[in-house]
């Protein structure tokens, strides 16, 4: 276990958790606001992505989002391409199972995975890209205090529309003040 609030823990994604992180990859509803793909995995494709992708990486740590009553799995958040050197990396979440949706928990576990980066890892800077159409979760970044860099225009297009790509990013001393 990393860290832990009253209502989630998040701990180290390990290859047991292909299954369910199947299920989730495979939901067009989860899918829809966070990757550009809309593919279909095969189960071979989840597993070989978890054990060769996301486990073997060594710059990036990701974490299954937990509900702490239940230890049922409902999420995954990840940092991605950390840059030690330069103190930066690319934070990620998905939740999942979709009735905890709504409920606050994306924003205890990016606010856990935060307190990791910047209390315990020392990251200086913290980045996100989000789809522009995901406006709960702009305005949630927003709460935890991420602020927009930048848009890459009509980045992504889904439902017969094009949409933006919205950078945001936080700083260690905004996060910490």
């Amino acid at each position: 276990m990393l860290f832990q609030s009253e209502k989630i823990y998040l701990r180290k994604m390990t290859g047991e958790d292909v299954d369910v992180y199947h299920t989730w990859r495979n939901d067009v509803e989860v899918m829809r606001t966070t990757s550009p793909s809309m593919d279909v995995y095969t189960w071979d494709d989840t597993s070989g992505f978890v054990n060769q992708v996301i486990l073997q990486a060594s710059s990036s740590k990701s974490y299954m989002i937990v509900d702490s009553h239940t230890n049922r799995p409902i999420g995954i958040t990840s940092l991605i391409q950390i840059d030690l050197k330069n103190r930066n990396a690319e934070c990620i979440i998905d939740i999942g199972e979709k009735e905890f949706w709504g409920k606050g928990y994306a924003r205890e576990a990016l606010k856990l995975l935060l307190d990791y980066a910047f209390l315990e890892m020392n990251l200086h800077r913290v980045s996100l890209r989000v789809f522009s159409f995901n406006e709960k979760a702009i305005k949630l970044y927003d709460k935890l205090g991420f602020k927009q860099e930048g848009i890459s225009r009509q980045f992504l297009f889904r439902e017969g529309k094009w949409h933006d790509l919205v950078h945001m990013g936080i700083l260690q001393q905004e996060y910490i003040s």
